[in-house]
């Protein structure tokens, strides 16, 4: 089922909705990869599975599994449902996860949690990091572009022939984090280099606040992109 679901997935992203690849090539062709991409869409993952030439597991929302659109549709895609309430939830999910690579697959993760809905690029979580040094998988950091435009939160269907970019960079090895395992700075310290290469291949604004949460309130002659600037 798996296999038939992504062979027609292929021709939705390369004509209904056309994606425009840069550097897929820096994908590892074999062992456990991470890739690790902004979220703008509900399409981002249905498309990205679309255009990588190695099947990729998602978790994903448990609400899916309450929808006759996406209940048996997602799941034999790849995805795997999860309780997003946290702790043992977070944890199972990570350990799912953990299982992928260690099969030598890949597996994808939105590090920001939740879809952005104000166009920025928020701060990580720390998911990404733990995966990466936990398994040795590789990062790597994936900028979608335009896939906001094919179906906003407000629209009911997608729009049609919307191309998109998928821009991917150079692989983010855990290696030289051997020895500090102990030292938990070394999670976050990973996330933020992830998130920034992100931010570089998406071309967002990064603000250094969690998705959902409110952003400073700053003097009214502060100007936008300070208020945008990293804090850390």
């Amino acid at each position: 089922m798996r296999r038939i679901v992504r062979g027609l997935l292929r021709p939705t992203a390369r004509y209904l909705f056309p994606v425009e690849t840069h550097g897929l090539e820096k994908v590892p062709t074999s062992g456990g990869v991470i890739v690790a991409a902004n979220h703008i869409s509900f399409w981002d993952s249905a498309l990205l599975m679309g255009v990588l030439p190695r099947p990729i597991t998602f978790v994903g929302k448990a609400e899916y599994m309450d929808s006759w659109k996406t209940r048996y549709l997602f799941p034999a895609a790849g995805m795997i449902p999860i309780d997003r309430s946290g702790g043992k939830a977070s944890l199972s999910a990570l350990e799912a996860a953990a299982e992928v690579l260690n099969r030598g697959e890949i597996f994808g993760i939105f590090p920001e949690g939740t879809r952005s809905r104000d166009g920025y690029l928020h701060k990580g979580r720390t998911g990404v990091a733990r995966l990466s040094i936990g398994t040795g998988a590789p990062i790597v950091p994936l900028g979608i572009r335009g896939t906001d435009s094919i179906q906003t939160p407000d629209d009911r269907f997608p729009h049609l022939f919307t191309g998109c970019e998928f821009h991917f960079g150079d692989p983010i090895r855990p290696d030289r984090f051997a020895g500090r395992e102990g030292d938990g700075r070394i999670f976050r310290e990973l996330t933020d280099e992830v998130m920034f290469e992100i931010r570089d291949l998406s071309g967002q604004e990064y603000v250094h606040v969690y998705a959902g949460e409110s952003l400073p309130v700053v003097a009214p002659d502060t100007t936008a992109r300070e208020v945008l600037q990293p804090v850390g």
